[in-house]
């Protein structure tokens, strides 16, 4: 997976989590073709997996290690190029291609037979309760948060 340029970021991460998964009917329309909302549901899950794989930390363990609600999803784009279908093996990448003071940006690439097929993105903020308000609001990513997605 190339890097993306930072625009007004801090840092840019070159850690990339890969895994591969089947393709499942479930995942697809009735004419077997992955349907299209069902590659945010996968951008999602290699979110997670990401983060576990980058920090140590367990989905579940997040908000508690880091005292912050969760990283709540503000954006989700995606360009599909080359059909999934129903038992294809492919392969995903995930990267965070730049953090902000309180966001980051994660690219998602799907390659069907060695192919991309899917090349998309996540905006998701670093988030917590205000004490006074209880409402949402968004907190700094930590540097040591950062420094674990710039290791390669």
């Amino acid at each position: 997976m190339q890097k993306l340029k930072r625009s007004e970021g801090r840092t840019v991460g070159n850690f990339v989590s890969k895994r591969h998964f089947k393709i499942e009917w479930g995942h697809c329309d009735p004419a077997g073709i992955v349907f299209n909302a069902r590659f945010f549901e996968f951008f999602d899950t290699s979110t997670w997996a990401m983060f576990e794989s980058a920090l140590g930390v367990k989905q579940q363990d997040l908000a508690k290690t880091f005292d912050i609600l969760g990283i709540p999803l503000v954006d989700a784009r995606a360009t599909f190029s080359v059909p999934a279908k129903f038992g294809d093996t492919v392969e995903m990448h995930s990267q965070i291609s730049e953090f902000r003071r309180s966001s980051f940006e994660i690219r998602h690439q799907i390659f069907v037979d060695g192919k991309l097929g899917v090349d998309g993105s996540e905006t998701r903020v670093w988030a917590m309760l205000d004490p006074k308000t209880g409402q949402l609001k968004t907190k700094p990513v930590p540097d040591d948060v950062m420094a674990k997605f710039k290791a390669a």
